[in-house]
């Protein structure tokens, strides 16, 4: 039988960014916890799975690379052979912490926030790596349904720690700045949640810290996602200057100049600055710069978690804010309702936020009814969810705009009286 490669298993560690040496190592790992003796798995081992040479691996190192990427051998691109073509499910191997940090992200138990640490390995590998990205994959999963709040915070924080008490055992290089990096993500996600909750007080000192990881790590990637959090954060307070100068900062990072779709938010990021900061032009040309960029990325290639957020429909919410921001609306509800075409439906925060946008610029265009009645169903999608302060926020400059455009309006006070307690803070 003619041998295929195994674009299963290979589109699996080029989104993680895993080596066949890593790999190696973390199956050898996987295999040592449940045996007590670490697996023989080489790197010429990998390699002949992804030519296809060997298509069904021995019954140890499935389980192992069952634990190791929560999938099925079948589903990494695995063949069965002679008897085995009817494949009994492995057993899988328990995480008690792994459900604990879901438990502390969710809500669920407080007092699992910051679970007592289980006992540890001698050696960190890859397979620690792994389980601790796929935790910041679920903290970002939580934001995106519901968006920033203490107890994702304080999820994110704990989950900063354990990486960096993983810096106490024997550890290569290589693993060691992973490590690094995943406290630097888990640190900003933090600040995130205390930037979309409106406590911008707290999310700078996070900043800070994840940027120290980000270069204790070496990582470009970790540092244009504080920069543009850092740009975020200065335009939540107004400082429009700062905005500008730390959107360039993530401009200037060495994962921009490599990648369209870092390069299209970095230069998005500078537009929004530029057009509070009064310059309407400069923003508007980087908006062009932006969509240039993104038209040359890949929307099918791997990406870090942190960034999934971004796309088309991404560009479009923020080009809806620089077209109303620069006294253009109706070009801003245009953008409105591209973004809400193109964003995916697990996006449930940025829908509510775009639905806001796009409330704004009706608004702004004097249609008061339609825009009324599109600022109602921020609250239908959010479902009864708390509202996150930015959230919040930008419900607070319609309700004042509205006031200001239809004083008289009956509309106008009706909103008011509807939907006051559901925007305003508890």
């Amino acid at each position: 039988m003619a041998k295929t490669r195994n674009a299963d298993l290979a589109a699996w560690m080029k989104q993680r960014q895993m080596s066949a040496t890593e790999l190696a190592g973390a199956v050898n790992d996987t295999i040592r916890g449940f045996t007590g003796r670490a697996g023989t798995t080489s790197e010429r081992t990998v390699f002949r799975w992804l030519s296809g040479e060997n298509r069904w691996p021995q019954e140890r190192q499935r389980r192992a690379l069952q634990t190791v990427t929560g999938l099925s051998a079948t589903a990494l691109g695995f063949l069965p052979r002679g008897k085995h073509q009817t494949v009994p499910a492995l057993p899988e191997v328990p995480d008690v912490r792994r459900r604990r940090f879901c438990s502390a992200a969710t809500g669920a138990a407080a007092a699992a926030v910051t679970p007592a640490p289980a006992p540890r390995p001698s050696r960190v590998g890859t397979s620690d790596v792994i389980r601790l990205r796929d935790d910041v994959e679920r903290l970002v999963a939580l934001d995106a349904s519901r968006g920033g709040h203490n107890t994702l915070e304080q999820a994110a924080l704990a989950g900063a720690g354990e990486a960096l008490s993983l810096q106490g055992q024997s550890a290569t290089q290589r693993v060691r700045q992973r490590l690094y990096a995943l406290a630097s993500d888990f640190t900003a996600t933090a600040a995130w949640s205390l930037i979309d909750a409106g406590q911008l007080d707290g999310a700078g000192r996070h900043l800070d810290r994840a940027l120290t990881l980000a270069g204790l790590a070496q990582d470009s990637e970790m540092a244009m996602q504080v920069w543009n959090l850092r740009a975020m954060l200065a335009r939540q307070r107004k400082r429009y200057p700062e905005a500008v100068a730390a959107a360039h900062a993530a401009q200037a990072t060495a994962v921009v100049r490599r990648s369209p779709l870092h390069a299209s938010l970095a230069q998005a990021r500078v537009a929004v600055g530029l057009v509070h900061s009064g310059d309407s032009r400069a923003a508007l040309r980087c908006l062009d710069r932006a969509e240039d960029a993104l038209a040359k990325a890949d929307p099918a290639g791997p990406r870090a978690t942190w960034i999934s957020f971004y796309g088309p429909a991404e560009l479009y919410a923020l080009t809806a804010i620089v077209r109303d921001e620069a006294g253009h609306p109706a070009e801003a509800e245009a953008a409105s309702h591209r973004a809400l075409a193109a964003l995916p439906s697990s996006y449930r925060r940025n829908r509510a936020h775009t639905t806001a946008r796009l409330a704004l610029a009706q608004l702004h265009q004097n249609d008061i009814d339609q825009a009324c009645a599109t600022s109602g169903t921020v609250f239908t999608i959010m479902d009864g969810a708390p509202l996150p302060g930015r959230m919040r926020q930008l419900l607070g400059d319609f309700q004042r705009d509205l006031i200001a455009r239809a004083p008289t309006a009956r509309i106008a006070h009706e909103w008011s009286d509807r939907y006051r307690t559901e925007w305003s803070p508890s």
